[in-house]
């Protein structure tokens, strides 16, 4: 059920640009960062069970369309930050494709209930006599 990390490499595009932070001057003259491009609607590595899952859960990252971007300048190396936002890739559609367990409701346990009726009135009880009153 997960997602073959080959299958996905062959879909992806890369957009190469330069890179903040940390590198000197090869930060200026050198373009490390990459933003990696996945054709969402496009995509054979999924099937459509798996396409309405991942649509549901990673509704917020999909653009209109239908890209899903990911951007890596972590190293100076180009190489690397392509490894790298393809493992992030990998994670993040094995992450939502996880089955979400289910809850199961409980109550609260009655002892637990008259213990917090019984406080809320002792502290009644205590606002209560400190009030002035006429004798």
């Amino acid at each position: 059920m997960f997602i073959n990390r080959e299958d996905l490499h062959r879909e992806v595009r890369f957009k190469t640009s330069r890179s903040g932070g940390a590198g000197g001057q090869n930060v200026n003259k050198v373009e490390t960062k990459v933003t990696l491009l996945w054709d969402f609607y496009a995509a054979n590595s999924i099937n459509i069970y798996q396409k309405e899952c991942i649509a549901r859960k990673l509704a917020n990252r999909i653009q209109a369309d239908g890209l899903l971007y990911l951007d890596s300048s972590e190293s100076r190396s180009q190489l690397e930050n392509k490894e790298i936002a393809l493992d992030r890739l990998v994670n993040l559609l094995n992450t939502a494709l996880m089955p979400s367990k289910k809850r199961i409701a409980t109550r609260i346990p009655r002892s637990k209930v008259l213990a917090r009726l019984e406080g809320k009135a002792k502290h009644a009880n205590k606002k209560s006599n400190r009030r002035w009153r006429m004798d």
